[in-house]
């Protein structure tokens, strides 16, 4: 009896996070990419910065790029079918999509840019938060991005981190009883900041950048500062000019556009 339910148990762990990471995949479709459109999808995050370097090669080679962004249950099944690059807001998260869009080569995978964490206070400033510290405050309002096991996101496990750089597990316990909301995904991050009223939010810098009418930006001290990067990887069948464009997302030029929101090489 303990024997079966041993191995009971077992199956039962064993299936779980392998149909958490897989439920999106659809065998029945069938990946086409090639249609004259450079298509990638990715997480929210990277989107607003690779839009303004998309438009800039647009208008040089009349090749139209679309960036589909946000969760990924919104756009998996048009992934599956005629992505021809995938970006990943991490190096977890990309190993996690590669389980599901399998006709990209994980060996393909190139990281292209960085940027570190940092905190995202209400605009103004409004509790002088200047630092790690001011978030262990009692009665400070935190919001984290987690991914809770169920959901592919570059934020996942970035506050403990930050909390436990200095391997003081009270600054983990402090930081902990702060949080108030662990959202999944940046975008649902943003949300709980703004209905939860919360005063500040661990999170990448392109955040307060892009919304400095609710958000601004204080720096992590050196110490404390997690980076991740983004990465990409292109279809074996994709449209030709994706890879002219993966090229022209590196040059000089489109580093430039990519620093605007805290990218870098």
């Amino acid at each position: 009896m303990k024997i079966v339910t041993v191995i009971a148990l077992f199956c039962a762990a064993a299936v779980v996070p392998s149909f958490a990471q897989a439920s999106l995949y659809d065998p029945s479709i069938e990946h086409e990419p090639k249609d004259g459109v450079v298509k990638l999808y990715g997480a929210g995050g990277p989107n607003t910065a690779f839009k303004k370097v998309a438009e800039v090669w647009e208008n040089r080679s009349g090749t139209k790029v679309e960036i589909i962004a946000g969760p990924e249950s919104r756009w998996s099944a048009d992934a599956q079918a005629d992505a021809d690059i995938l970006w990943g807001t991490s190096e977890q998260s990309m190993t996690a999509f590669l389980l599901t869009y399998k006709t990209f080569d994980p060996s393909k995978v190139e990281p292209i840019y960085i940027r570190p964490t940092v905190i995202a206070v209400k605009a103004g400033n409004p509790k002088n938060i200047q630092g790690f510290d001011a978030l262990l405050v009692e009665g400070m309002k935190i919001v984290v991005t987690e991914g809770k096991g169920i959901y592919n996101t570059s934020g996942t496990g970035t506050w403990e981190d930050v909390a436990g750089r200095m391997g003081s597990l009270n600054d983990v316990a402090q930081f902990r009883k702060n949080i108030v909301s662990y959202s999944l995904g940046s975008g649902a991050s943003f949300n709980a900041f703004k209905e939860l009223d919360a005063d500040a939010w661990i999170t990448w810098p392109n955040w307060p950048i892009t919304h400095p009418d609710v958000l601004e930006l204080v720096r992590l001290d050196e110490g404390r500062t997690i980076w991740r990067d983004v990465n990409v990887v292109i279809s074996p069948d994709a449209d030709r000019e994706a890879q002219m464009f993966l090229d022209f997302l590196v040059t000089e030029e489109a580093q430039k556009i990519m620093a605007t929101e805290g990218w870098r090489r």
